[in-house]
């Protein structure tokens, strides 16, 4: 049976006291697999620049505030600790912004990578676990996707993505690093025991956007695009809950040192939600009503995005165990409502005056 991230682990260590680096570690995803890394008896060693990292993310084990592309620093650092493999999300993420800016992404997705890489073969760390993204399949010819879907990426942030693996690739053959890249769909959810969420700036994923939207901390939720080829007219998308995404780390780290050879997995939950029935979903958490209006659609937004999981399942021995959408809107809320519970409690606690 599958283990829960509460459940015990089984005793056994892949190497005496092993470590793995993880870059981005700050961040909403990298601080979920930290914790998760953590839990399993291996410790995590974070990176992390904190341009868009949360120093207070960080809480099981040390952090290293430095730019994961700066390869005397990362030589250095893999010199000190007995790193036996890298967990790499450190990347800029926005769409949006890599049309705006695309030199930025691929100074920071694809250089700094060249540069962590080249700090690995000189130093010896001959394992990567490399966070890409379904953004590096463009706009799918059939749903669901699987990882021999062409790759034609329809952004820079994609094709950044596409690159590295690219890399990763030849750095395999010429250097013998093994490397597994996930190709993630949507993250969503925050950790069950509320000691890490998703804080953004900007904020553009849909459920913590809607969460803001009930308490009445934004405006009124936009609902992009009503005309699509879907049941409701919505967009239709594959949401993974972090904490499923975290073990998939570590059952690909696992895969690596056990000799596994480099590959890419997709990761998702082969069933989609349709932007209205994460507003229903976030309704019937919350008992209030998401304020939304409808707007056209945002040019390149594809109508479907669901993913073919079953080689990670059949290869990683992967599944999501966390991903119902009631779970998923459940912790976001917890997380989200976190502050207001704490000045609750802290009004009910203060001591009357006569």
């Amino acid at each position: 049976m599958p283990r829960s991230c509460n459940d015990p682990e089984p005793d056994f260590r892949m190497s005496e006291n092993p470590h793995v680096l993880i870059t981005g570690g700050a961040g909403y995803i990298g601080s979920h697999t930290a914790k998760r890394f953590h839990r399993a008896g291996i410790q995590p060693v974070v990176v992390d620049d904190l341009r868009r990292g949360h120093r207070s993310a960080v809480q099981w084990g040390p952090l290293i505030e430095a730019d994961a592309g700066d390869q005397a620093v990362m030589e250095q650092i893999f010199r000190q600790y007995p790193i036996a493999a890298v967990i790499h999300f450190a990347a800029y993420a926005y769409v949006g912004e890599s049309m705006r800016y695309p030199e930025m992404y691929f100074r920071n997705n694809v250089v700094c990578t060249l540069n962590l890489l080249e700090a690995m073969r000189h130093q010896g760390v001959r394992k990567i676990v490399f966070s890409s993204t379904c953004a590096t399949y463009g706009h799918p010819r059939q749903v669901p996707i699987a990882e021999d879907h062409p790759q034609q990426p329809v952004n820079p942030y994609g094709e950044s993505k596409l690159m590295v693996e690219k890399i990763l690739k030849w750095y395999g053959e010429a250097h013998g690093i093994a490397s597994v890249a996930l190709r993630y769909f949507n993250a969503a959810g925050t950790d069950p025991e509320g000691e890490l969420g998703e804080d953004h700036a900007p904020e553009t994923h849909l459920i913590p956007l809607a969460l803001s939207a009930v308490l009445g901390q934004t405006g009124t939720l936009q609902i992009f695009g009503t005309d699509y080829p879907t049941a409701d007219g919505t967009a239709v998308r594959d949401y993974l809950h972090v904490t499923d995404l975290a073990e998939a780390h570590l059952d690909a780290w696992r895969y690596l040192d056990a000799g596994g050879a480099s590959g890419a997995f997709n990761l998702g939950t082969e069933k989609g939600h349709s932007v209205r029935e994460i507003l229903a979903a976030v309704a019937q958490v919350t008992g209030r009503v998401v304020p939304a209006q409808e707007a056209p659609r945002r040019e390149g937004d594809p109508a479907c995005l669901v993913a073919d999981a079953g080689r990670a399942a059949e290869v990683l021995h992967w599944r999501p165990r966390h991903s119902s959408l009631e779970e998923i809107v459940e912790t976001a809320w917890k997380w989200k409502t976190r502050d207001t519970r704490l000045a609750t409690r802290a009004r009910e606690s203060a001591p009357v005056e006569s």
